[in-house]
This record gives structure tokens, sequence and C-alpha cells, in this order.
């Protein structure tokens, strides 16, 4: 071999090990923060970290425009409440394209591959509030597509949660569709095979384990330390492998065999359970990472699906009816710093985000001076924790473990950065609180003491009693546990 032919080869193994490396790979953005990251910085972070593909939740318009001519495909997002009105009305559906779709192709050459129509409409706890909506809604944006001329390039899918399918036998080959939508998702699947469109399934592993307590732990991860379960000629080493299995026999069962499946959401927490930390979010993601770059299907489909990641960043506005941890699922901080390694292959590790502007170097703290059992104390982390993320307070959380005065520092502290570090809102607190310039963190520890991102715009942050109320009350469970720890705390000293 000469010179030239050496050169080349390497080239060639170069290139098909970057493509190796991002096929397939994507991430969920959720936008749902107090502070998000600028949508450039987020852009770059993710082609920095070899995120080819990004499922959003809604048309946000800078999220879209941050997206134009960066090489990465978009799944763009219709709200749930949004379906009642698509599905009643084409002309709506025309319209929805035409703005969030059309236009970001054209002006923007924003590179939108699906349309993901709802969010899990069919969650049990939904109690079909959805269900006959989702369908309609589906038909009328594929119709709209079809008709701005789009039809062959982009899909309309519709991302389901795992629970759409069950197994009355206990493992894969016994799947079959939920008996009250049995005939419903088959309409849906039957619309999408015939548009050439993808099914898209959620799966959370750590679900399986937070639900239940009986739920073997090893069974949850990629690494082959579980007890196998063997089902007829196959064998299952992971709960991933045989739940999308169990889907793909409810597929077989019902004459689709071969549909394309794109896996929407997977990943792990960080934060906020007992289970929810980073070395377990580092376990199953790292795994997850290694069979992506191997090109490692499941049992019953060798071929891996596209796999979104769950997702990019932390959101601290996020919905924490299904459990604290829902704040936490992100790969990166919520200003684009690294929560925990990963090796992403051929020798590339994560990248923090770069160019990121903070507020000021300071924190709002409980005074020194301050009484523990102030009658005002527990008012006052209630008041901090209904307004911002306490989340990281609870039992089994990074900050569980501070004591009384570093938990209403914390607290203070949120609702501080919460309110842009904003003139008086320190002084909230019957004069319980001050503002330093020492970092009252623990250096080292897991507990972090924030200050939040700059977002440029330092708007004015809504007073308690405003709309913000209804952004955050999700805290106001979050709050009541601080407070009640507080109390407690306070007897146990007297």
């Amino acid at each position: 071999m000469n010179f030239l032919q050496h050169i080349f080869t390497i080239f060639t193994f170069f290139l098909l090990g970057e493509r190796i490396l991002v096929d397939g790979l994507g991430c969920n953005w959720g936008l749902q923060a107090t502070h998000p990251l600028p949508p450039d910085i987020v852009v770059k972070l993710m082609k920095d970290n070899g995120f080819n593909k990004v499922k959003l939740f809604e048309a946000d318009p800078g999220a879209m425009r941050a997206l134009g001519r960066s090489g990465i495909q978009v799944m763009v997002g219709i709200p749930n409440d949004m379906l009642a009105g698509l599905a009643s009305n084409v002309r709506a559906a025309e319209e929805w394209v035409q703005q969030n779709v059309s236009n970001y192709l054209s002006r923007r050459d924003v590179d939108i591959r699906y349309v993901a129509v709802g969010n899990e409409p069919f969650l049990k706890t939904y109690d079909d509030r959805f269900t006959r909506t989702t369908l309609p809604a589906l038909q009328n944006i594929q119709a709209a597509l079809i008709k701005a001329g789009l039809g062959r390039n982009v899909k309309a899918t519709v991302p389901l949660n795992a629970d759409v399918y069950e197994s009355d036998t206990g493992v894969p080959s016994g799947g079959n569709f939920r008996p009250d939508i049995h005939d419903l998702m088959i309409s849906i699947i039957k619309f999408l095979a015939n548009n050439g469109a993808p099914l898209t399934i959620n799966i959370y592993p750590f679900l399986s384990l937070y639900l239940d307590s009986h739920f073997p732990v090893e069974f949850a991860f990629f690494d082959g330390h579980a007890a196998p379960i063997v089902d007829g000629s196959f064998t299952y080493t992971n709960v991933f492998d045989a739940n999308y299995d169990t889907l793909i026999s409810a597929l077989e069962k019902n004459g689709f065999p071969s549909i394309p499946i794109i896996i929407g959401e997977v990943g792990w927490p960080t934060d906020s359970n007992t289970n929810a930390n980073t070395q377990l979010a580092r376990r199953f993601n790292q795994g997850l990472l290694s069979r992506i770059n191997q090109g490692l299907g499941t049992p019953k489909r060798p071929t891996p699906p596209d796999i979104y990641f769950f997702s990019l960043i932390d959101e601290d506005a996020k919905s924490i009816d299904p459990g604290n941890f829902e704040r936490h699922w992100g790969v990166f901080n919520f200003d684009g710093t690294i929560k925990y390694p990963l090796d992403l292959g051929h020798g590339r590790n994560l990248t923090a985000a770069k160019g990121v502007r903070y507020l000021s170097r300071q924190w709002c703290v409980m005074a020194p001076d301050a009484n523990l059992m102030d009658p005002n104390l527990a008012q006052s982390v209630s008041l901090a924790c209904t307004y911002a993320d306490c989340t990281s307070l609870g039992f089994g959380s990074s900050c569980g473990g501070l004591d009384a005065r570093a938990n209403a520092s914390y607290a203070f502290n949120m609702y501080y950065q919460t309110m842009n570090q904003r003139s008086g809102s320190c002084e909230q607190f019957h004069n319980l609180s001050v503002i330093t310039k020492i970092d009252p963190g623990f250096h080292g520890g897991s507990c972090r003491y924030e200050i939040m991102i700059d977002t440029g715009r330092h708007q004015q942050a809504r007073n308690p009693g405003t709309s913000a109320a209804g952004k955050m009350c999700s805290n106001c469970v979050v709050s009541w546990v601080v407070m009640l720890a507080l109390v407690v705390y306070g007897y146990l000293i007297i």
C-alpha cells in the first residue's frame, strides 16, 4: 500500500467511524425552563456532542430559527391541547403546517423530517381525553403536508407511551395492544404504514423500577448482570429489549411486522429519587450509547431504530405530577454543564455548552443570626419553593442530606435566582435571609446552589400571585415537604 492509499484508507475509516457515531442518535429538547439556554448555544451543544436529530415538543420560533442550516434533522411537535382543533378543522391543520413546517423549510432551511402529533395522548391518566381526536388530527396534518407538497419528505407520527401495549404472558411473545385502545391503535398504525411514516414509542426502564419496588434492578441496565428471561428461542437480559420486542410481537400479531419504529424518548433522570442519580444515569446512558455505536438492535429486530435521548438539558419549570425527577432528565444541567462523563465512541467525550452567561456571582441564604425556631421560617421556605424549583431537597435527592439551615438557604437561593436576583427578592423572608458573595455550596458534593443563566433580557420576574403561580404551582407539594421537615427539625432540637 503506497502513502496515498494509506491516507485514503485512514480518511475513509474516519468518515465511517463518524457516521457510526451519529447515525440514529437524537435527543429531546424541552423548553419548560425559567432560564432557558439561548437556542443558538443549544444547537451548538447538540452538534458538538454528535446529536444529529432533535425532537421538539412544540414549534418554538427561537428553537426553529436556530436549527436552520444546522444539519440537524427535526421532529417538531404539536401539544395535546391542540389536537381537538386540528381534528375538527382541516383548514386549521393546513395553517399549522404552513406556519410551522413550510415556513421554516423554505425561509430558514430547517431540515424538518417529522411532525409529532400530540405526545403520549393515550396515557391512562388522561382518562380518554384524547382518544377521539388523535387519529383525526394525525390524518388532517398528513393531508395538510401532502397539500403543501411535503408529504414525501415530511411524515406525521404520534409519539406514544409504551403502555399502549402489554403482554398477557409476562414475556415479549405475548405482546398485544391494550384492549381499550386496540382498534384505535390498529387504525393509527395502518394509517402510518399507508403513508410511509414510522411508529414512535417512548420507553422508560427507569419508570419500571420507579413504579414497582419488586422490579429487578439489574434488568434495567444493559451490562448483562441480570438473570435472563427466556422466551422461546430468544433470551432477554434487559427490560428495554423485552419491552421493545413486546411491541414487535403486538405488531406481528396484527399484521404489521415491518413498520419502522422510532424510540421517541428514552433516558434516566439524575435527581429527586433514590434511583435517580448520576451514577445510575451514567450506567444506563453509557450502555445505550454503546449499543447505538455498535449498531445493536433487539432479538426480534437486530437493526437498531432511531433513538432520541430524553433529554438534552434539565427543565426546572416542568410538571412534577409524575414525580420530582421530571425536572432532571437531562444529560446536561440546565446551563449546559456536564453532569457525568459519557464515552461517545471513537475517543470522544461530552462537551459542555460554550458562551453561557450567568447572573452575578451572589447567593441568597439564611442569615447567620436568624433563628431556626422563628415562626416565619416554614412559611418563608414554603413561599420560596412555591415559585422556584426545590425538587433537589427531597428524600433521596442530591440536596436531601442538608441540615435545616442549609435547607432554608437552598430554598431562598432558588427563589432569588429564579427571580433574576431582582432587587428585593432576597428580602421577602421576614429578615431571615441575606445576600452573600461566598458560595454556600458543598464543594465536591452533589448539591449545587445555583446561579441562573443571564438570558440577556433580564425580564421582570413575576411576583407571587401572578400567572407565575400557574407555571410553578407544582412546586407546592415540594414546599410542604420542605416546610414539614423544618418543623420536625425544630421539635427535635427543642
